[in-house]
């Protein structure tokens, strides 16, 4: 079937086949061939598979003009410029090669007058063979949504050619969005044959200045001569493209960020906050968000703070009174009459008015369920009783509301009677498809507490429900998360492969939702953005919480795939992630935000700019954050990074921070240090050498491999700073 199309394409396919002959110059490069072609108003590259299909890509559009501009050949590729009515044009060209197998194209302006774009026209177009009018036929596996990487993903079925990946490196669109006060979200899309990026119409009457050079594309398409047949093939080739352009993406640099510092300001205004706080029965609760006293205590919210004040605690050896505090009031939460956790207060749930779909007393959002399970699971395996005794007695509800569910979870049930409250997130999108991962990882956790055979085969049922959701499996970032690290323990407790492509499954749908640009426009100006993850499909800001537990699922996932054969994609695309979360995730807390960037009247409690507790909302520049509220079950972004980031060596008065996970780290043993980087080695990484005492001993840093010891370049605070490359094998010597 073919979707409607406008003239302008089916022009734009006859001209370009009428000029087939007549290229402005060709090359090739990796088996493909590259024309450019000048043709009326647009100049265009055509890039050529081997078997002859082709796809175009408009790399300047000048409105009823006739373009001539001059083409250069250069090192790597090609320079196209000159002049036109719109002012200068300036496009550089490089071509792909086998140590970067990506075609990037380059466009800049420099308008000749103040310019409006009340439109701008799309910059793909797939022609088909050469030698016919038949437009080609395929299909869009994956496009920009909001403002998530300006990515699309598709094959070519007719002629069956293979598989592009196309992402706009929309950071460098900045200047562009900040003098027309534009957004780069949802730039990327289209409906097959008409996709590709389109310029954001300027609707404000903000012109682009005459006489200063904007980039308007920038471009970079990484090609597959295959067409995948099935889903584990698409996924596969989805991830190593992804991971093709991001070698190949201008990446913005990192710096270092001082988590110890922020984490006791964070949990002082945790604790010492009122407005954190709520109290039931002589048990004290956190609230949800800073100053939210409307909403019931929920376990939830309990757990998702307790598990990382657990995790420091732990890293520190110090006592963390307000973990026993939190631990008294759980019990409250469990129904002995249905024979599990509640999601509300028992106490309080009558309070709830119901404004929202989920705030009525019985109403149980599918994944709340076994969230909670999967947070008392962790704490019993360290040994909590109180937790451990929660997760059994409810574990029979949440195996018979799976079996009640066949295993594939609505969005709101009723808990006393099951009655389906919200099938579907939209209609004919189904209900929340991730939770059967979520549920196979609180099976696993259940077998390897009790050694029942019964959990795992819970587990492998669950999990057959995920095969053949594509890219449409997401429906929560950690929940999906959490399923991905399930299915590599199943596949590592089974050896069945069908599990191990189920889990890369889980990791294409989370890299779908991410932002691989740098939103340095408006309000976020100077304000991290790169890798910026998404908490739903849909959702048009990035949030803390979700943020946090995909870290902490991350690197749970890492450390159980440290002996597997994985993916190199996966390895990589996972520390990255790791690597920039560390680095942004600081920007979640209201001091590090200017304050005409917060909003002040938030949906829910209120929103205190001095306050170390994370905003839950981030937004594109042009919106302000924290519309949502002031998260307080967002708290454990500092103490989940923490424990996970900094090897401490207190013999020696340091601590030693990489922002790449690390594996190997013997905490208890004698100098010198050795241990080794996760990640990839054509990407370097950070590792801090951070003073706690007097002053810093002499360092030496070996990475093995190499015959010199890095050197080290002195930090703010005494600390000392060394770049490694990733999979590195480390020993520090002092």
């Amino acid at each position: 079937m073919i979707n409607a199309i406008s003239p302008w394409l089916l022009n734009t396919n006859s001209e370009l086949n009428r000029l087939l002959p007549r290229p402005a110059i060709e090359r090739t490069a990796l088996d493909y061939r590259f024309n450019i072609y000048m043709m009326g108003d647009s100049c265009w590259l055509v890039a050529s598979w081997p078997k002859g299909s082709r796809i175009a890509f408009r790399l300047a559009y000048s409105p009823g003009d006739e373009f001539n501009l001059k083409v250069k050949e250069t090192a790597d590729g090609l320079s196209v410029g000159g002049n036109c009515l719109l002012g200068k044009y300036q496009i550089n060209i490089q071509l792909p090669s086998a140590e970067r197998p990506v075609l990037r194209m380059t466009t800049s302006l420099v308008p000749v007058s103040p310019l409006l774009f009340p439109f701008w026209p799309r910059d793909i177009v797939p022609l088909g063979a050469a030698d016919s009018d038949l437009l080609a036929l395929g299909k869009v596996h994956v496009q920009q949504v909001g403002s998530r990487s300006g990515q699309l993903y598709f094959s070519l079925t007719r002629p069956s050619a293979g598989s592009v990946l196309y992402l706009q490196n929309l950071t460098a669109l900045a200047d562009y969005n900040q003098q027309t006060e534009t957004s780069a979200a949802n730039t990327v899309a289209g409906e097959w044959p008409e996709i590709g990026f389109a310029l954001p119409p300027t609707i404000k009457n903000k012109p682009l200045e005459a006489g200063k050079a904007y980039v308007l594309s920038d471009a970079f398409v990484a090609f597959s001569q295959e067409v995948p047949a099935n889903e584990p093939a698409m996924v596969k080739q989805y991830l190593d493209l992804l991971a093709a352009i991001y070698l190949a993406l201008p990446r913005p640099e990192t710096t270092y960020k001082p988590w110890p510092d922020i984490l006791k300001k964070g949990l002082a205004d945790l604790i010492d906050s009122p407005g954190c706080w709520s109290q039931v029965d002589g048990n004290h609760y956190f609230n949800a968000y800073v100053c939210d006293y409307a909403t019931p205590p929920e376990i939830m919210v309990q757990l998702a703070v307790l598990l990382p004040l657990q995790d420091y605690a732990e890293w520190s050896g110090s006592t963390v009174e307000v973990i026993e505090k939190i631990r008294r009031g759980l019990p409250a939460f469990y129904d002995e009459k249905l024979g599990t956790i509640l999601r509300w207060h028992p106490k309080l749930a009558d309070q709830l008015e119901g404004e929202e779909e989920q705030k009525k007393p019985l109403t149980m959002d599918s994944w709340y369920l076994h969230h909670p399970l999967l947070n008392l699971s962790r704490l019993a395996l360290k040994g909590d009783e109180i937790a451990k005794k929660l997760f059994l007695d409810s574990l029979e509800f949440s195996i018979k509301v799976a079996h009640h569910f066949k295993y594939q979870w609505p969005v709101f049930y009723k808990i006393d009677t099951l009655e389906v409250l919200k099938a579907e997130t939209q209609p004919g999108k189904g209900g929340e498809k991730d939770v059967p991962g979520l549920y196979a990882h609180v099976m696993m956790q259940a077998w390897e507490l009790t050694g029942k055979k019964r959990y795992l085969q819970e587990a492998e049922k669950a999990a057959q429900k995920l095969h053949g959701l594509g890219f449409e499996l997401f429906y929560q970032a950690n929940n999906t998360a959490f399923s991905a690290g399930a299915l590599l323990r199943l596949y590592k407790a089974t050896k069945k492969e069908q599990y191990k492509n189920l889990s890369y499954l889980c990791l294409a749908n989370i890299f779908k939702n991410v932002q691989l640009w740098d939103c340095n426009y408006g309000h976020r100006q100077n304000v991290p953005s790169f890798f910026t993850l998404f908490p739903l499909s849909d959702a048009p800001y990035s949030a803390v919480y979700e943020e946090q537990e995909v870290f902490c699922a991350f690197h749970d996932y890492l450390r159980h795939a440290e002996t597997e054969e994985i993916e190199p994609s996966v390895r990589l695309l996972m520390a990255e992630y790791i690597r920039y979360l560390s680095d942004r995730a600081v920007y979640y807390y209201p001091p590090m935000l200017p304050k005409e960037a917060l909003q002040e009247k938030p949906k829910i409690g209120e929103v205190d700019p001095r306050l170390w507790i994370a905003l839950e909302d981030l937004h594109d520049g042009w919106e302000q954050n924290g519309q949502v509220g002031q998260e307080v079950y967002g708290a454990g972004n500092a103490f989940g990074i923490l424990p996970r980031h900094y090897m401490q060596v207190p013999d020696a008065g340091l601590m030693i921070y990489t922002d790449y996970p690390v594996y190997g780290f013997a905490p208890k043993k004698r100098p010198p240090v050795k241990f080794r980087l996760a990640g990839d080695g054509r990407i370097t990484s950070r590792l801090m050498v951070v003073k706690t005492g007097d002053k810093l001993p002499d360092i030496e840093v070996i990475v093995k491999g190499q015959q010199e010891p890095l050197k080290g370049k002195p930090a703010k605070g005494g600390h000392l700073e060394f770049l490694v490359p990733g999979n590195a094998e480390v020993t520090i010597k002092f």
